[in-house]
């Protein structure tokens, strides 16, 4: 009797999980497929999977989120809507002191924030030095989230700093999710800085050097249309079409870049 007793809680246990993963699907599917979210950006999911990816990251709506330069906001639309009630998200900009570029991102992301208090009254607003990146107290965040930022911080020469600043902000058993551009196997580090596109191996020695341990890795956001031989880089692919009219259609039948998926624990 005990055994099937054992048992039984057991399956009821399991149940419970499979039901609260499920809740959980939902909510974030609803946030993805929120009317709020600007055309432009919902046109990108099918090259983004948001649903796929923030799910291999195990990001769960009452964690605390870093979010590594949001750019204008593609995560944030759907981040931070989701994690406003029970969780938290973190918007980590560039200082805008920096320089123009820094600036005029950091006014937009602000501007569009601002523009609808009831999605993005609580984004907490962080401003950090690139040469000397922090993102918070040490061991405050359930997960940080890098979307094809690496392939810059490699050719500043500053990527190591950033990898040690998410170990420390992340706690026991939190997650570092990166996605960028895939490199073509064998490619030197000189075409890398020069096309966009990053070696594996290479993000996988920044994230074990600064004491991770490289979880899974995902094909979620792969694209093996992608042959990383293009004139202008990564750029010249979509969304930034760098040639213009020029070849567009060859471009966009490609679509986005290839990208590898990878997700680090913090021992």
């Amino acid at each position: 009797m005990r055994r099937h007793a054992l048992a039984g809680a057991l399956a009821l246990a399991l149940l419970g999980f499979a039901g609260t993963a499920s809740a959980t699907d939902a909510s974030l599917q609803r946030n993805i497929d929120g009317d709020w979210r600007s055309a432009e950006n919902r046109a990108r999911d099918d090259w983004r999977h948001p649903a796929q990816t923030l799910r291999f990251f195990g990001v769960r709506q009452h964690h605390r989120v870093i979010e590594i330069t949001p750019g204008n906001g593609w995560y944030s639309e759907i981040l931070a809507p989701w994690l406003r009630q029970d969780g938290h998200y973190v918007a980590a900009v560039h200082d805008p002191a920096d320089g123009d570029y820094f600036r005029k991102s950091a006014e937009g992301l602000k501007a569009k924030y601002t523009a609808d208090p009831e999605r993005y009254g609580k984004v907490e607003w962080l401003e950090f030095k690139p040469a000397t990146p922090r993102f918070g107290n040490p061991a405050s965040a359930d997960v940080v989230l890098t979307f094809r930022n690496v392939h810059n911080w490699t050719q500043a020469g500053n990527a190591p700093a950033y990898f040690n600043a998410f170990f420390d902000v992340l706690k026991p058993g939190g997650v570092l999710g990166v996605v960028d551009h895939r490199a073509r196997q064998g490619a030197s580090t000189e075409e890398s800085e020069k096309n966009g596109y990053l070696p594996t191996e290479e993000v996988i020695r920044l994230g074990t050097d600064a004491g991770f341990r490289l979880d899974a890795s995902s094909e979620i956001n792969a694209n093996p249309r992608d042959t990383k031989d293009h004139p202008g880089g990564v750029w010249s692919l979509p969304p930034v079409l760098r040639h213009g009219d020029q070849d567009r259609a060859h471009y966009q039948a490609i679509g986005e870049s290839d990208r590898f998926t990878l997700r680090f624990v913090k021992p």
